[in-house]
Order: structure tokens, then sequence, then C-alpha cells
């Protein structure tokens, strides 16, 4: 188990803590299975809140983990069960603080592996890299899918990303947690 502790949720930037360490983003879509990610890898559960409704996360939630970093686990994007007003402030924060925090070291893009890339994934990806932005593309729930289902999607993947690396990631088997803390580490020593 990783020591990790909740900092705050910030519904505005200026509610965003003040820079401290490096900041590892959590992004996707609604229900994509963010805060199960950062549960799991920090071996906590219930440390961040998750849920099978979409659009559970409607702030941007910071946590000190091993006193080394902060994971910010974002509100998802696309279909969410709250308030249009609501979801459509998300955008405004999420853009703030990806455009802008200067302490951002890496953004988790969690793509659901049963669907491989939606159009909103892809918009993220091209933002994400026309920002200068690094990021780690994660394909979630891949223990729901059975071998061809799987190598449908490592295709599907592959599509839109060709020359990337693609985590497969389940929470139930730990499946690609070793390979996640790599790239976090490998951040910290740059």
């Amino acid at each position: 188990m990783t020591p990790a502790e909740f900092v705050l949720s910030a519904s505005r930037p200026e509610q965003f803590p003040a820079p401290s360490l490096p900041e590892i983003a959590f992004l996707g879509r609604s229900n994509v299975g963010k805060s199960t990610l950062l549960n799991t890898l920090t071996g906590q559960r219930g440390l961040a809140f998750s849920s099978s409704t979409p659009g559970r996360t409607q702030a941007v939630n910071f946590f000190r983990v091993d006193g080394r970093w902060m994971f910010v686990d974002l509100p998802g994007y696309g279909y969410a069960r709250a308030p249009m007003p609501l979801v459509a402030s998300w955008k405004g924060v999420i853009d703030s603080y990806l455009r802008d925090r200067e302490v951002l070291a890496l953004c988790i893009l969690l793509v659901d592996a049963r669907r491989a890339w939606m159009q909103p994934d892809l918009e993220l990806k091209t933002w994400l890299e026309y920002h200068h932005r690094p990021y780690l593309v994660v394909a979630t729930k891949v223990d729901k899918l059975n071998q061809r289902e799987k190598s449908a999607s490592q295709k599907a993947f592959r599509e839109h990303y060709p020359a990337g690396d693609v985590i497969w990631f389940s929470s139930p088997t730990g499946q690609g947690v070793n390979e996640i803390w790599q790239a976090i580490w490998k951040i910290q020593s740059r």
C-alpha cells in the first residue's frame, strides 16, 4: 500500500492548491475508471470515490501520494448523470487545469478497452499533443474482454495510436499496475 491522503476538492481554478509536487492527472470519459485506477495504484479502496453511476466525480480532487506526487482525479467527459450547466462548468475547470498547471507532469488518459477510441478520447489526445502535455494511454476494464475482443480492441487502439504504447489495466487482477507505476517513476527522474 502506498501512503496517500485526500487534500482537497476544487470546483474553480482559484481553489487549486499551491503548486508543490509533480502532478499526475487522471483523464477520461465518465465511468471509465479514473477513481478506481487511483484507488488501485495506492492500494486504498475508497480513497477516491468511485461509482457505477457516470458523473460522480464533480470537482477536481487532489490526493498527496507518498509525499512525492499529487494525483489529480478530474471529472469525466461525455455522458454524466448531472445537470447540464454543472457538466459544462467542469469543462472550463478541466481546460484551465490542463492548460495552466505548471506542475502537471503526466496525464493518464484512460480509455475503456471495450469501446477503444471514441471521438471525445481522440479530441483529448489531440489537445494534449497540441499543448505538449505528456500522456500515457491506459486501456481500462480489460478483464471484461475475452481473447477475441481483446485482439480487436488492440487493433482499434493502434489505428489512432500506432507508435504509442497502451497499458492494459484491470482493477480486479492488478494487470498494468506495475507498468503505470514505472511510467510515474520515470517522470520523477526527468
